[in-house]
C-alpha cells in the first residue's frame, strides 16, 4: 500500500482531527490522562486552528483509498536561519509501520525551501516516535519538563541536520 502524499486542504479537517484522536488515545495510553489528551485534542484541531494551521505552515496528508486520511504532518515555515520544527506527525495507529511517516516527512523537508535543521519534540516514554526519530537521522538536543495542561512530561527535543 503506497499512500499519496499531498497537501491538506480545509476538506481534509474532519478526517485529520480522527485520525489525531485515535492516534493519541493510541500513543498517549497510560503516559497521558485521557481528560487531558481530549481537552488538548480539542483545542488544537477545532476547526479555526486547523484552518490557520493550513495559513501559515506546512501540512500534508497520506490519502489512501477512496480519499481516506491515514496520516499527517505539519511542519512550520523554514526560519532565516534555516531551522524548522516539525510540529506534528500522526500516523492511525491500524496504518502505523507501513513507510507513512517516513513518507511525509521527506515531503515536509522536501517542501521546505532552505531548510538546515529540522527540530521535533517528543514524550519521553513514547518510544516509538523517538525511535522513528532515531532511525532517520534525528538526534537529542536536550531533554526537559515542561507542564501539559496540568500534567508534567518528560520531552525530549531532537534535531535532524540537513
Amino acid at each position: 500500500m503506497k499512500p499519496m502524499i499531498r497537501a491538506m486542504k480545509a476538506s481534509d479537517i474532519k478526517q485529520v482531527r480522527q485520525v489525531a484522536e485515535r492516534s493519541w488515545h493510541h500513543t498517549y495510553e497510560g503516559i497521558i490522562p485521557r481528560h487531558i489528551q481530549d481537552q488538548f485534542l480539542k483545542s488544537a484541531y477545532q476547526d479555526e486552528m486547523m484552518e490557520r494551521r493550513l495559513q501559515h505552515s506546512l501540512f500534508f496528508v497520506a490519502e489512501g483509498k477512496e480519499g481516506k486520511v491515514l496520516g499527517f504532518a505539519n511542519v512550520t515555515p523554514v526560519q532565516k536561519d534555516g531551522k524548522a520544527e516539525l510540529t506534528a506527525i500522526y500516523i492511525d495507529p491500524g496504518f502505523q509501520g507501513n513507510g507513512i511517516g517516513t513518507s511525509l516527512l521527506k515531503e515536509c523537508i522536501r517542501q521546505s525551501a532552505g531548510i538546515k535543521e529540522l527540530y521535533v519534540h517528543a514524550e519521553k516514554e513514547n518510544r516509538t516516535a523517538l525511535s522513528f526519530y532515531q532511525a532517520k537521522g534525528f538526534h537529542r538536543v536536550c531533554e526537559f519538563e515542561e507542564d501539559f495542561k496540568g500534567h508534567t512530561l518528560q520531552t525530549v527535543k531532537l534535531v535532524l541536520n540537513i
